[in-house]
């Protein structure tokens, strides 16, 4: 989506900087350090995310960001929230995006607990898959039988 959306605005010379698996909650993220330094070098002049949420979810450290960036001269483009800081129209509900985005990782980690809690209260698993000797069972993915051994073959 991003790869079209800058092809289609005349962006060339592409980077990515990915951090797969690893929560906007933290900036200690290698991707973003990675991408951050390059804003210091001078080598970065437009970024473009999904949505500003992509680049981080804490309001405080989002509002230095903006700073770091506006200071680089560096545009900052949301796609999904139809954000360009090289636009010329500012935005002075960001501030607020940044709140809520924050508190929605908050609210959506409590939600997360409070089902594994519920599933192993009522003796449920909360692995997704089964541990080590076991496998699902066929009938009833719920369900977890031993890995029986295998006779050896000739």
């Amino acid at each position: 989506m991003l790869e079209d959306y800058a092809e289609k605005n005349g962006f060339t010379g592409i980077r990515h900087f990915t951090d797969d698996g690893i929560s906007g909650t933290t900036f200690e993220r290698e991707g973003l350090q990675a991408m951050l330094a390059e804003v210091e070098k001078g080598n970065i002049g437009t970024i473009i995310v999904k949505d500003r949420s992509r680049l981080g979810r804490n309001y405080v450290q989002m509002g230095m960001l903006r700073e770091q960036l506006r200071r680089a001269n560096v545009r900052l483009i949301a796609v999904n929230e139809g954000v360009d800081t090289g636009s010329g129209f500012d935005d002075d509900f960001l501030p607020f995006r940044d709140v809520i985005n924050e508190y929605y990782a908050k609210d959506i980690s409590k939600k997360i607990k409070s089902t594994f809690k519920a599933k192993g209260e009522s003796g449920k698993h909360v692995a997704s898959s089964p541990p080590y000797g076991y496998l699902k069972d066929r009938e009833d993915k719920n369900k977890w039988v031993i890995d029986e051994p295998r006779p050896p073959q000739n």
